[in-house]
């Protein structure tokens, strides 16, 4: 069991996160992620500040939360569910 956990430790420390990431990704995406991030840091510093959206757009977030709940809620089948599920022991 201790040559177990030897081994475990020996792994754990030779452990590098640019082999974690070749792993779990390839080449083309990381070198994505990494362009990306580059533009989130250095595009707003470049960019003009823009102005707010109207106040109507501002509400299409929670318009969209409430259309979620209310299908999450709904059931596929309509009131009929509840008269068929009606059990009698």
């Amino acid at each position: 069991m201790s040559i177990w956990l030897i081994q475990c430790n020996r792994s754990f420390k030779s452990f590098s996160l640019a082999l974690f990431m070749r792993r779990l990704f390839g080449v083309r995406s990381i070198m994505f992620m990494v362009v990306l991030t580059i533009a989130i840091l250095v595009l707003p510093l470049i960019l003009p500040p823009l102005p707010p959206p109207p106040m109507i757009l501002m509400l299409v977030p929670a318009v969209i939360m409430l259309l979620l709940v209310m299908l999450a809620v709904s059931s596929k089948h309509g009131p009929e569910v509840i008269h068929l599920c009606n059990f009698t022991w």
